[in-house]
């Protein structure tokens, strides 16, 4: 039980903003403070990854949530989905809004992407939660690949991604799913990851999460928080700004929705005081 209750939402702003051959689509809740930035997963979309969050997300800060490439209200374009085009587009959402500095919250692909922002943009980056990815390929569980490289239509028949997929993409038709599905199946092939100094350099605080059962293997996530100075006596030594929290009994497509749970972790990590210097 919690204490908390839900803020009632208001209708947020949105539009398009066209920026590499897209109309990324992009809707902005709440006012106040560092502005966050949400980036879901794939397969995904705004209403689906964060829909149950947002309200107590915007409650006291501005929130930026977008539709990546070929999700939700964003059009799809003759390349491949990864890493990097993606971050490219998100930096240019934020120049096409006059935003210079975020908090970034992503999961999943949309984590990848928050990762690279903040070893490739850190002038962007004041904070970031990093959700359910690796920063390398030796953290993925080998099974991995073949499951989201096999994903077919059929395999997510009435299912809600299905669904908001018809309802909401400038595309609504199946054979544009089945393009969208076989490019997530080749994301970021061949990709080598960070390097575990480029993990340990950036700026950015860091808060990292990963569920008990998740895509990601446990003992990566524990170095990754390592990496970023946790796992230390912080009795004695403090509390570093980065963390790691681990979700129980959640899988990869769950890892955000105990959304009591999430919320409880999440802001007070993007409320506290940034460190000293």
């Amino acid at each position: 039980m919690t204490d908390q209750t839900t803020p009632v939402p208001s209708a947020p702003e949105s539009g398009y903003a066209p920026v590499n051959g897209l109309q990324m689509y992009y809707e902005l809740h709440g006012s106040g403070g560092t502005p966050l930035l949400l980036l879901h997963g794939g397969l995904f979309n705004i209403d689906l990854q964060f829909g149950e969050l947002l309200p107590s997300l915007a409650a006291n800060r501005r929130v930026i949530a977008t539709d990546f490439q070929g999700h939700g209200r964003t059009n799809d374009a003759d390349r491949p989905l990864g890493t990097e085009s993606l971050a490219g587009d998100v930096v240019g959402l934020l120049a096409h809004l006059g935003v210079p500095k975020v908090d970034v919250f992503g999961f999943s692909v949309g984590g990848a992407v928050a990762l690279h922002l903040a070893i490739r943009n850190p002038e962007l980056v004041r904070k970031a939660i990093i959700s359910s990815v690796s920063f390398h390929p030796s953290g993925d569980r080998e099974e991995n690949a073949d499951a989201v490289g096999e994903m077919k239509v059929e395999m997510i028949a009435g299912t809600p991604m299905e669904a908001d997929y018809l309802a909401k993409s400038p595309h609504p038709d199946h054979e544009h799913l089945q393009v969208l599905l076989t490019k997530l199946g080749g994301y970021d092939t061949g990709a080598g990851g960070w390097t575990d100094d480029d993990v340990r350099g950036y700026a950015a605080p860091t808060l990292i999460t990963v569920g008990d059962n998740d895509a990601v293997k446990l003992e990566h996530a524990v170095k990754f928080a390592q990496l970023r100075g946790s796992d230390v006596n912080g009795d004695f030594a403090g509390v570093p700004a980065s963390q790691l929290a681990v979700f129980p009994g959640t899988t990869h497509f769950s890892g955000l929705a105990r959304t009591d749970l999430v919320r409880d972790v999440v802001l007070p990590f993007l409320d506290a005081p940034m460190p000293q210097t």
